[in-house]
């Protein structure tokens, strides 16, 4: 039986970074159905989305075997690009921006072709896919090296896609209030954190107050980020700032 003081953490990190990765690809997929309708646009995204299902469950036994070096990587790079982000090295995530960009690009595509209905339909597979990839490694992350908190993570992956979904068709626009880079940013610091915590535990580290350890690292991680995000930025974003 898991306690929720060690469940919560895992549910919360889960939702926040799956949440982001189903903000991007609602993007697109509402870009496709702007340009060509709901019908192509769900048909790509469904078929992802059970192409997704399909391989956890076939590769299900061999997800314990992922090594958490690669993890604690994957975490890492989240936490780069977020501290490169607030140091205003590297552009901040606008959602309006990429919708725009998107449906001109869809838009320009099926311009030159009988299929547009399926170059569309590609498009929002694509796109579900690659962030549906991501939500799997964000889960494996979070649920550790021996999978002790997957069903905790998945259950928050599924209800950052139930809310993302539901807000968005109420919506029917981008998802731009959404504070997305903040969110990366504590995603990195979160990700990172269940890493460096996950190779230990791989290593047979055995932390000081077992899961408590984790608000520690997270502590560390955040001070850290915020840090060098003042270090590196650059004289003018520091004066705009």
């Amino acid at each position: 039986m898991i306690a929720w003081t060690t469940a919560a953490p895992a549910v919360a990190a889960a939702f926040t970074a799956s949440a982001v990765e189903v903000v991007e690809a609602f993007t697109i997929v509402l870009a496709v159905a702007t340009l060509r309708g709901w019908r192509p646009a769900l048909a790509g995204a469904g078929a992802a989305l059970a192409l997704l299902a399909a391989a956890v469950l076939a590769l299900g036994p061999l997800l314990g075997l992922v090594d958490p070096h690669l993890l604690l990587l994957f975490g890492l790079g989240w936490l780069r690009k977020a501290v490169l982000r607030a140091a205003g090295l590297m552009a901040l995530h606008d959602e309006t921006a990429i919708f725009e960009r998107e449906k001109a690009q869809i838009g320009a595509e099926c311009e030159t072709t009988t299929a547009a209905d399926w170059i569309a339909g590609l498009a929002s597979f694509k796109a579900v896919l690659l962030e549906g990839l991501e939500v799997v490694f964000i889960v494996l992350a979070v649920g550790g090296v021996k999978g002790e908190l997957l069903i905790p993570a998945s259950i928050g992956a599924l209800a950052a896609f139930a809310v993302v979904m539901v807000a968005g068709l109420l919506i029917r626009g981008p998802l731009s209030k959404v504070p997305e880079n903040t969110l990366k940013f504590g995603v990195g610091v979160m990700l990172s954190s269940f890493g460096v915590y996950w190779t230990g535990e791989g290593l047979g580290l055995a932390w000081p107050g077992d899961d408590l350890s984790l608000v520690g690292l997270v502590v560390i991680f955040l001070l850290a980020a915020l840090a060098l995000a003042r270090l590196v930025r650059p004289p003018a974003a520091e004066a705009a700032a």
